[in-house]
């Protein structure tokens, strides 16, 4: 079968592999698998795996064959959680599995799902109806973690909310909170298209980075934003919520920084007295409420995505996916 995996730092190989051990997994066949921001820097080295490894953690796909538990039969089509966990430790049994210390994400820490077919113990499988078409199959996986990521964010219909960076997790963000009853969501970004995208996804307003404090001011009477979600992943931009954050308000920060980049607003952080959240990855119940979001219509996938690419063409997909011309790309039988 075609596998899609990493030897080194650049070094992208696309190669055929033995079938999967089955054992007591189920089998699942690819129907959709997702290219992220985590993949690129796995095979730019800035995240360290131990090579070779098969990449990819986000994959809807069809069972093939039913595993030992008998709870996925053959043809159930199913979204697959990447980040396996142990069932067993004080996190598991407080229902934090994604903290796992002895669990892992598939395509950084084991092999991951850019195959033709993979194995997988069945209670790491959630169904997906068929009223989801593939495409948007694809990009539930990262609903997943937007759906965790916002949990607990302190929004009402009143609330003044704010996107940084509209990627495929920004406006899912942006979806989201219109989805929660906040009808004033304003998307931040430089891309003039994404920023008409936002429009027609709901957004009340949406700004350059440059216009964001006046935008902000405007819609908020002052305030500031209530919420103010960064999913870009940098330093100036966490900043940036911070200061565009009114007081009492709440920082989510779904993008990955790693410090580096410039100075905090540490004190703003104190004389505004805000909330500042480090979500990480998903819970299983995130991914069955994404899926039931993403089944009633109230989120819309199909228009984040926008190339599609065969796996044995994984290197174009890469290429388009580093572009900054997509959204998100997915990859195919």
């Amino acid at each position: 079968m075609i596998v899609v995996g990493v030897n080194g730092p650049g070094k992208l190989q696309v190669r055929d592999a033995p079938a999967p051990l089955r054992k007591h997994r189920a089998l699942v066949r690819l129907e959709r698998a997702g290219i992220c921001g985590t993949d690129l820097k796995i095979l730019d080295g800035a995240v360290p795996v131990a090579y070779p490894v098969i990449m990819g953690h986000e994959m809807v796909g069809m069972v093939s064959r039913s595993g030992s538990d008998g709870r996925m039969p053959s043809g159930t089509r199913v979204l697959v959680n990447p980040g396996i966990h142990c069932r067993d430790c004080h996190l598991c049994d407080t229902d934090r599995p994604h903290l796992c210390h002895r669990g892992g994400l598939l395509g950084r820490d084991m092999d991951g799902v850019f195959a033709e077919e993979i194995a997988m113990e069945e209670h790491f499988l959630h169904v997906v109806p068929d009223g989801i078409g593939p495409d948007a199959a694809g990009l539930l996986q990262v609903l997943g973690t937007v759906v965790h990521s916002q949990q607990t964010a302190p929004v009402t219909a009143g609330s003044v909310a704010l996107v940084i960076g509209l990627g495929v997790s920004g406006l899912l963000h942006l979806q989201l909170l219109l989805a929660s009853g906040v009808d004033r969501v304003i998307g931040v970004t430089r891309s003039a298209w994404k920023r008409d995208l936002a429009t027609r996804l709901g957004a009340h307003a949406v700004a350059t980075p440059e216009e964001a404090a006046g935008v902000v001011a405007d819609v908020s009477d002052g305030r500031g934003a209530d919420l103010a979600v960064e999913a870009v992943g940098t330093a100036s931009t966490v900043a940036q919520a911070i200061e565009l954050c009114g007081p009492g308000g709440e920082v989510i920060v779904y993008g990955t920084v790693t410090g580096e980049g410039g100075p905090m607003p540490y004190y703003q952080l104190y004389f505004k007295e805000i909330t500042l959240r480090y979500p990480r990855a998903a819970r299983p119940g995130d991914y069955d409420r994404a899926i039931a979001l993403a089944a009633s219509g109230r989120i819309q996938l199909d228009p984040l995505v926008t190339a599609r690419f065969p796996l044995e063409n994984a290197p174009d997909a890469f290429a388009a996916a580093r572009s900054g011309d997509h959204l998100k790309v997915l990859l195919t039988p």
